[in-house]
């Protein structure tokens, strides 16, 4: 008996009005081989490309999403409950069932017509890493930036992933016609914890390898370390180990930015906690009655953290942030990179 397609949802941020279900923009569905083995991929004809952030504590006004689900596979994704809404599931299905906006490119180059656009900046990995694995396969975040950098177009980039390094080139001739920004998240340099909590993702101090390569190139580049999480990788010489690294490097990261979980993330959280880490489950029901961390431990972590980097006061808070709220901004780039004026983040 032939098993029935499910009928996906597709709409989300990507679509101001009611449309019907995914597979009526279905173009093609591939199976997964080689290194993409286990992984499923949708190719949907997207009917808009920059999505309206209406987000007042944002510094950005408009992003840009190519990818529905995520091979990071971060246990923690706050993206997660849009797979559920797309009528998958928020585990497995997030992890391994991408949806893929083949025409990516097609609809922002009309998008980006001076008649219709005003050429404002755009944030690409405020959903899902546009550099996760498959874009190794498709290359749409690379057509995105390469039509950004064509119309000279501001945009920043926030990922995990040292594919960004593959289009280093190209990000490099964007930043000397726009004003171009790209950030690592790296929240922990716990090799344990980030196996644990953050399986499909480039080792961290690799990341941290990558940020360098974009300064020593000129390119704007921080570290946000975000998320940090409770109990896993919030002590103190964790949080040293990574100022360490940043300061290193020369850049101080924006953050630390604790774990929030709103509906949907906290259930599949809280399932995963009790699996992964069960003498912790009580401290993430009492700590996370709420979406975010109550506001003591918020302050002890912070001050946690100022310490290990050596300040003696709290930073000002931004009016804006480009991360959200807690994440402060990073510090200029080191002395031997050219100072560049950067995107608004509040300062």
């Amino acid at each position: 008996m032939a098993t029935a397609e499910p009928q996906l949802r597709w709409e989300l941020e990507d679509a101001p009005r009611p449309q019907g279900s995914l597979f009526g923009d279905l173009v093609e569905r591939q199976v997964g081989r080689g290194e993409y083995r286990g992984m499923e991929f949708s190719l949907v004809r997207a009917r808009s490309i920059i999505n309206k952030v209406d987000v007042p504590w944002l510094a950005f006004a408009h992003s840009i999403n190519v990818y529905r689900g995520c091979s990071h596979a971060c246990v923690y994704c706050f993206a997660r409950p849009t797979h559920e809404y797309l009528g998958l599931d928020i585990g497995a299905d997030f992890d391994a069932r991408i949806v893929i906006k083949i025409n990516a490119a097609e609809v922002l180059r009309a998008e980006l017509s001076p008649r219709r656009w005003a050429g404002e900046a755009i944030a690409m990995g405020t959903n899902t890493d546009p550099y996760q694995r498959c874009e190794g396969k498709f290359r749409l975040t690379r057509q995105v930036v390469e039509l950004l950098t064509e119309f000279a177009n501001p945009f920043s980039i926030l990922t995990k992933s040292t594919l960004a390094i593959r289009d280093l080139p190209l990000i490099v001739e964007a930043a000397k016609r726009a004003e171009v920004r790209v950030d690592f998240s790296v929240g922990t340099l716990d090799e344990d914890v980030w196996r644990l909590t953050e399986p499909g993702t480039p080792h961290p101090r690799r990341r941290l390898r990558a940020v360098e390569q974009f300064l020593e190139a000129g390119v704007p580049c921080g570290v946000l370390m975000a998320p940090v999480l409770p109990g896993l990788s919030d002590a103190p010489e964790q949080l040293a180990q990574v100022a360490d690294a940043c300061q290193a490097i020369g850049v101080r990261p924006a953050g630390p930015v604790p774990l929030h979980l709103r509906p949907g993330v906290k259930e599949h959280v809280l399932a995963w906690v009790d699996e992964h880490r069960p003498d912790l489950a009580e401290q993430y029901r009492s700590s996370y009655r709420t979406a975010y961390l109550p506001a003591p431990q918020r302050k002890k972590l912070a001050a946690r953290f100022r310490e290990a980097l050596g300040d003696d006061a709290p930073p000002k808070t931004p009016v804006r942030s480009l991360y959200g709220k807690g994440a402060q901004p990073t510090a200029p780039v080191p002395a031997k990179v050219a100072p560049t004026r950067q995107l608004d983040f509040g300062v």
